[in-house]
């Protein structure tokens, strides 16, 4: 990726519906580098998210000796720490040397080389007005500068600055952790200049891949608002019914819609005490708010601070881990249990009914107390978010994206509420209310129970979503980056995001191409099947796509509307043929998905694989023979048939034979090819898969010419204009062409090593038995070193190897368990 963007103009500014303010303009924004003041857990990793994105970045902190006579110990120490942190901030552990480090002793200088300076520093009002004068002089005077704070006044924090920096300062909200979460807030002041604002938009959305909401200046701004008042709402009603912590999760969690880590283990993950400080931020500064009994610090959080236990980072919250077993903590006893409880039978089936309205209608009717507490968090949500609505956004869009890119929901509190019925809930929460159920008497707003949303029944409407403010529909930003999200994420109500142009299909894919004002001559074909795995039907279609696509098309696009690229092969799908008729059955199922890659690679138009999430098997050798990928920043790929007992047999091992010759002819002839070829045998024999498509790329499997693009909304935007252009440039498929390969004595020498690896306890003995098929073939077989082969014989190795393997009862064994369990068996 460029690490020179050049975002927005200043045209684009009345997009969001906002006034011009005064001040200098702004101009376009060209993000050359950033810098990120505070080198805490949030400074370091918003530093990380950047320099994964391919755009410098300056880490600054407090000076401290570092004992070799620099003064970066604390920007250093948090770079190491970096490199160890789970989940991983960094694409690649390497990026952070990448970073460069900095204190305000000796380096303030560098800030003016910087486009955008984010101040990340503690949650301290004081602290930061000072870091704002000290830093000032050193900005360049078209530099924007913004505060990640998590609730405090943005207004206030711009006195502190000259009036001539005002117009360029706003708040600019990451959510923990910033590679991982979508959410990105932006909060102006009343200096703000709109132009900014977009061009900082732009910047978050196409460069980092976020998702930003605009808020108000109000405390704790719109996801931390409602979120934080969530949390409480679950406090709350926990100690009201009487329910451990681990069962709550379970009814918060996946079954609710929302983040695995349900209520109280994401406490633990964001940090006790970031949590307790935000409630203190709305306990100080919403002195009127009439839930504000409910702001309290519960005693139970209160006390896990006392002791120290923080959370994660800390290693004991409401959760400690001892050895494998979780444990919880009891609050009666002070001490921690085993976590072993689950939501019951009754409730688990109300969660699953499909239809909303009678999911909601069960949840409020139920006498089950695990499903009345699922009911009162949502009425509590529901009902917090109508009453503060106009105070904290502009429309019901901005709050229930909020919690979707920053809570990880499925859906907002009024996508939920709409989808249920908009009057039966209003209904219900207005009888809650009168009943003395909820966690204030306050009532719902006249918007809510009148007027366009009343009559309609909805907030979100395909002419956009209500503004309580305005009492209108307001539309989704104009904003031209919006143009490149050919898949965003849409709400109840709204209309469809894309409206494909279906030119044919089977059971197994679709293919389509976008509608005006997109390239029309691309077409696109994805797979219809779970988790988009690859059957009979799947290579066949993509069969008959290629031949369209070379009978009329200029190029053609293999990528889904939603995760995953594919997890591989269908086992499920392969196994009647195989119980009818053993390996045999299945070698004409073979052959033709060879013939299939072959057939990708040697198109006569460019096949550009979109490729996001997952990349498994044989979906990661379909990607492996396309012209070009184009991949989604987080995108896991690898070769994993080895954990099946299996060797890749769709080309994998070819691809990859293939790759290290052409290394070795470009970098260093002299060098033995084994060289070359041991990563690839080493990652396809322990079933690696990479953590990002940074790290894809490290491992062999993105070429230098492919595109990495950090937004997934953009991903077919992308994808169709590379292909498009490939096309343009008079696309020409490679020729077929003989390569050498390293032959038996690589073979030997990789043998020896696993025999070491066996003996040593880091292998099984069929684990080993597995790795030397999967080394024979990259080899190329029995022949002499630098042998030249060609893909007709690398195809019958791995063909020959997959099957014979797949008639011994071990690799049976392993695959028998996956397809039961999901998980693959250690034999």
């Amino acid at each position: 990726m460029s690490s020179h963007s050049s975002v927005s103009d200043p045209s684009s500014a009345t997009s969001h519906g906002t006034a011009p303010s005064a001040g200098p303009a702004l101009g376009p924004l060209y993000v050359r580098r950033v810098a990120v003041c505070g080198a805490g857990v949030m400074g370091a990793q918003i530093a990380a998210h950047c320099i994964n994105a391919g755009v410098p970045v300056v880490l600054f902190d407090l000076a401290k000796d570092d004992g070799r006579g620099g003064k970066n110990a604390i920007v250093n120490a948090a770079l190491a720490r970096l490199k160890k942190l789970s989940p991983a901030p960094l694409a690649a552990p390497h990026l952070a040397d990448l970073i460069t480090p900095a204190n305000y002793d000796e380096n303030l200088d560098l800030l003016s080389g910087c486009d955008v300076i984010i101040e990340a520093i503690a949650e301290r009002l004081d602290w930061k007005r000072d870091l704002y004068h000290r830093i000032a002089p050193a900005v360049a005077p078209t530099a924007i500068v913004a505060s990640n704070t998590s609730g405090l006044s943005i207004t206030a924090l711009s006195e502190a600055l000259p009036e001539s920096l005002r117009p360029h300062f706003c708040g600019v909200h990451f959510f923990n952790p910033p590679r991982y979460m979508t959410l990105v807030e932006l909060i102006p002041t009343a200096a703000t200049q709109p132009a900014l604002l977009d061009g900082l938009e732009t910047f978050l959305t196409t460069q980092l891949g976020k998702g930003v909401v605009r808020a108000k200046d109000t405390p704790n701004f719109v996801g931390n608002r409602i979120g934080v008042f969530g949390i409480l709402s679950v406090f709350h009603h926990t100690q009201a019914f009487g329910l451990p912590y681990e069962l709550v999760d379970d009814l918060t969690g996946t079954q609710l819609g929302r983040a695995k880590s349900g209520t109280f283990r994401t406490a633990d993950v964001v940090g006790l005490d970031t949590l307790v400080h935000v409630i203190h931020t709305m306990q100080e500064q919403l002195p009127d708010d009439p839930f504000k009994a409910h702001f309290g610090v519960p005693p139970v959080l209160a006390g896990l601070i006392d002791k120290g236990a923080l959370g994660q980072k800390t290693q004991a919250g409401f959760f400690r881990k001892e050895g494998k077993a979780i444990l919880r903590l009891d609050p009666a006893q002070g001490t921690y249990v085993p976590a072993d409880q689950k939501a019951n039978d009754t409730v688990k089936a109300i969660l699953k009914e499909p239809d909303p309205a009678k999911r909601l209608q069960a949840l409020h009717d139920s006498a089950d107390p695990q499903a009345q507490f699922v009911w009162a968090v949502l009425r509590d949500s529901f009902h917090y978010s109508a009453v503060h609505l106009a105070d904290i956004a502009d429309t019901a869009r901005e709050l229930d994206q909020a919690m979707k890119w920053g809570f990880g929901h499925a859906q907002g509190p009024f996508e939920i509420w709409q989808a249920a019925g908009w009057q039966q809930v209003a209904g219900w929460i207005q009888a809650d209310i009168a009943a003395g159920k909820t966690l204030s008497d306050a009532p719902l707003p006249a918007w809510v129970t009148q007027g366009p949303v009343w009559d309609q029944q909805a907030v979100h409407t395909r002419a956009g979503s209500f503004s309580p403010s305005r009492r209108v529909y307001v539309p989704r930003s104009t904003l031209p980056v919006y143009s490149r999200q050919v898949t965003p994420q849409r709400l109840v109500g709204e209309a469809p995001a894309l409206v494909p142009h279906v030119v044919f299909e089977n059971a197994g894919v679709q293919a389509w191409t976008l509608p005006a004002p997109h390239p029309q001559d691309v077409l696109i074909v994805s797979f219809k099947t779970k988790m988009h795995t690859i059957n009979t039907e799947v290579v066949q279609g993509l069969d008959q796509a290629l031949t369209l696509a070379e009978q009329g098309y200029k190029a053609l696009v293999v990528g889904q509307l939603d995760d995953p690229f594919s997890a591989g092969a269908d086992l499920k799908a392969m196994l009647p043929a195989f119980m009818a008729g053993g390996p045999a059955a299945l070698e004409p199922q073979e052959r033709a998905l060879q013939a299939l890659i072959s057939r990708l690679r040697t198109a006569q138009v460019p096949v550009v694989a979109a490729v996001a999430g997952l990349a498994l098997g044989g979906g990661c050798e379909l990607s492996l023979h396309c012209a070009r990928r184009v991949v989604y920043f987080e995108t896991y790929m690898g070769l994993v048939e080895a954990g099946m007992g299996l060797v890749p047999g769709a080309g994998g091992l070819t691809y990859s034979a293939r790759q290290a010759a052409e290394r070795q002819a470009q970098v260093a002839p002299e060098v033995p090819l084994l060289a070359y070829v041991k990563n690839f045998i080493l990652n396809i024999a322990s079933a690696r898969v990479s953590k990002s498509a940074k790290e894809a790329r490290d491992m062999g499997w993105l070429q230098p010419s492919d595109p990495i693009v950090m937004n997934r909304a953009e991903l077919l935007y992308v994808a169709v204009r590379e292909a498009a252009s490939l096309a343009e440039q008079g696309w020409r498929p490679p020729i077929p062409a003989r390569f050498p390969v390293a032959g038996r004595d690589a073979i030997a020498t990789v043998k020896a090593q696993l025999v070491n690896m066996r003996v040593g306890g880091y292998i099984s003995d069929y684990d080993q038995h597995v790795a030397e098929q999967i080394a024979t073939v990259i080899c190329g077989g029995d022949v002499d070193p630098g042998s030249l082969v060609d893909e007709a014989w690398m195809h019958r190795l791995e063909r020959e190897a997959f099957l014979a393997l797949l008639a011994n009862p071990k690799t049976q064994e392993r695959i028998a368990g996956f397809v039961k369990t999901g998980k693959p068996v250690r034999n």
